[in-house]
């Protein structure tokens, strides 16, 4: 099969376009982030002298990270890895939970989802320009990266599927350029009854019925609207709104804007989009200039060697995206200029690695053990009742691929493992399961947690975890402490 040609100078614009169309949407939409009423942009207002800092951006500066040093062979526990290490200071909903989960010693895609009431909003979906930029013409691939991604934080909930969408679309738009093309190629990527597909359909129809957009955006608010406004749900139907309803490159972005809700979210996402699709001769001046090219951490993303430019930023994702190119049976592959085989909209729409991540165990941990990947699969939640059998069993990876392994499960004395089924007596507090696989003659260990029913209580819906009182970071692991250590 001959392969998609990205041409090199084309590709450098489109992502170095991508990283600065997010700055751009993201810093126009700060200042009116969580408020409901409609807002009446046309321009920056404030207008800024450089980027604002921007979660939607830095936790993908970690991944970049992450990958520079792992490779293109990344598992979903190296994003725990590095979650526990950089980001532990964010409380902010899912980002809280997360570490919660993680500090109490569940692994991904359990961290994602277990008393986390905020699976469904917009932590992950704004994470999804790394993965398009590093998997380019290649939807599937890139929605398949965004599960593991999305699996530490909103494994199962709509936020998840939302990260999905995107990677996608951002993914194809690096080679087709029609709006309605892209967003059926994301929409092919995730379950069609999820509700993110649900409301963009929704938003399809109104465009396409003449509906104007404060209508549609009503009808997003009325319809799937949520009392969160940072609901994945909602935010979604306002980025496509601007995105289809808008007349060019800044009036898309206040279009979204303009719906409110999660407004740096909607924009910088749709700033992104419009950054692959155009390149950089599709951002006019007066919205770059404003921003420049300058990156700001946030105070709560731990230290580390982040890009300072968006120059530097797209060299250093260009680089990553050469090293994920296979040196055999590439589909994709960088030359002096772009080719496109004729079926390539065909292979667009090629959902079987999405479809594939889609399906694996979110009542699971999975732990790196060397190069080989450990999950036990839960069978449930982590609460073992008393005297309660449940069917556990155990799967591995290697370089992202399942390997078959001997493997044995040991539990604290007295419990019984019995052809797979787990029974533990009445216990209190947390207790571990040591897991042993034997991949290619050579063994690895990985622990996991279990918990008592008294040792989780659960957790009230839409309340958030402790912050600290000086910097509202996560209590424990906020930027206060990081400073004093």
């Amino acid at each position: 099969m001959i392969p998609i040609t990205l041409g090199r100078a084309a590709f450098r614009d489109k992502v170095y376009a991508c990283w600065l169309g997010k700055n751009i949407g993201g810093t126009l939409g700060a200042p009116y982030e969580c408020k409901t009423f409609v807002n009446n942009l046309t321009f920056y207002d404030p207008v800024p002298h450089a980027p604002l800092p921007n979660d939607d951006l830095d936790l993908q500066l970690v991944w970049l990270a992450m990958l520079e040093e792992r490779g293109p062979a990344v598992s979903v526990a190296d994003f725990a890895v590095y979650w526990k290490a950089l980001l532990c200071a964010y409380p902010w909903n899912e980002y809280g939970f997360c570490m919660r989960n993680l500090e109490r010693g569940l692994m991904p895609p359990m961290s994602g989802w277990f008393e986390n009431y905020y699976v469904d909003e917009m932590g992950s979906p704004i994470r999804s320009e790394i993965w398009a930029c590093v998997a380019p013409a290649d939807p599937g691939r890139a929605a398949a990266l965004a599960w593991m991604d999305s699996a530490m934080d909103h494994a199962g909930g709509e936020g998840m599927w939302g990260e999905m969408f995107w990677a996608a679309v951002e993914s194809a738009a690096f080679v087709e350029s029609d709006p309605l093309t892209l967003i059926t190629i994301g929409l092919a990527m995730i379950p069609p009854a999820c509700n993110i597909a649900r409301v963009i359909r929704e938003v399809l129809w109104c465009h396409a019925h003449g509906v104007r957009w404060a209508e549609a955006r009503d009808r997003v608010v009325r319809i799937y609207g949520n009392a969160q406004p940072c609901n994945a749900i909602q935010n979604h139907g306002f980025t496509i709104i601007g995105w289809l309803y808008g007349e060019d490159f800044g009036d898309r972005l206040c279009k979204a804007v303009n719906c409110a809700y999660d407004t740096d979210c909607t924009g910088a996402t749709l700033g992104s989009v419009l950054g692959i699709l155009g390149g950089t001769a599709g951002i006019p001046r007066r919205w770059s200039d404003p921003v420049g090219t300058g990156i700001v951490l946030h105070k709560f993303t731990g230290l580390f060697d982040a890009p300072a430019t968006v120059d530097e930023l797209t060299d250093r994702t260009i680089a990553v995206a050469e090293r994920f190119v296979p040196a055999e049976g590439a589909r994709v592959v960088f030359g002096e200029r772009t080719a496109l085989p004729a079926d390539t909209r065909t292979r667009l729409f090629r959902a079987e690695e999405a479809a594939a991540a889609s399906r694996r165990d979110l009542k699971a941990a999975t732990v790196r053990a060397g190069e080989v990947e450990i999950t036990l699969h839960y069978g449930g939640d982590p609460v073992l009742l008393p005297g309660v059998g449940r069917a556990v069993s155990v799967s591995c990876r290697k370089g992202g691929t399942p390997v078959t392994a001997e493997t044995a499960i040991a539990a604290p004395a007295g419990w019984q493992l019995d052809d797979g089924i787990l029974t533990a007596p009445d216990f209190t507090g947390a207790a571990t399961l040591t897991v042993t696989a034997v991949v290619d003659g050579h063994p690895h260990t990985a622990s996991f947690t279990v918990f008592s029913p008294t040792a989780t209580d659960g957790f009230p819906s839409a309340r958030n975890i402790e912050c600290c009182d000086a910097c509202h970071g996560r209590k424990g692991t906020c930027a206060c402490a990081r400073q004093v250590g």
